[in-house]
């Protein structure tokens, strides 16, 4: 299979979970961490993001490697689980276990890939970094809203951050 189309199907799925599970006005309402990032900066990060796990899952595929193929496989379904989750479901407690176990598996799929392609191993590190501020962001969001899974998308709220 062409790298092209590795690329094509990672990132389509990506572009297409984050359309179908946009954000929105529940979400805007939350408070946030200081450290959140702008708004803008998480299409183009998780544009890079995707087409770096595409690379390594393909190197690994072209090597004939199914065990590991078969994690980085996965850990990318998991991974897709995130936001319908979190942005659709509200579930922010779930959406933490999910990222969680997003670590682990990509961890896993390091070490597979570093077995069998190191330069595949090494194009999954920007992700686990950025899947370790997320962790870290979701479980700061869902700390700072602790009745967020019940705040209507439209209703008003009043939260005070003390």
């Amino acid at each position: 299979m062409m790298l092209a189309l590795f690329i094509l199907a990672v990132l389509g799925c990506g572009i297409g979970i984050g359309y179908a599970c946009p954000p929105g006005e529940w979400h805007a309402r939350l408070v946030k961490p200081t450290f959140n990032p702008p708004n803008w900066l998480f299409a183009p990060v998780w544009t890079v993001l995707y087409v770096l796990i595409a690379i390594a899952g393909w190197r690994t595929w072209d090597a004939g490697a199914t065990a590991a193929f078969t994690v980085w496989l996965t850990q990318l379904i998991v991974n897709f689980a995130w936001s319908p989750t979190f942005f659709a479901a509200h579930k922010m407690g779930a959406a933490f276990a999910i990222i969680l176990l997003m670590i682990v598996l990509t961890i896993v799929t390091i070490l597979a890939f570093a077995r069998i392609r190191t330069r595949a191993a090494l194009l999954m590190l920007p992700y686990l970094l950025w899947l370790c501020f997320a962790a870290w962001l979701n479980h700061s969001i869902e700390t700072l809203n602790p009745h967020a899974e019940t705040l209507a998308p439209g209703a008003g709220s009043t939260q005070v951050q003390l």
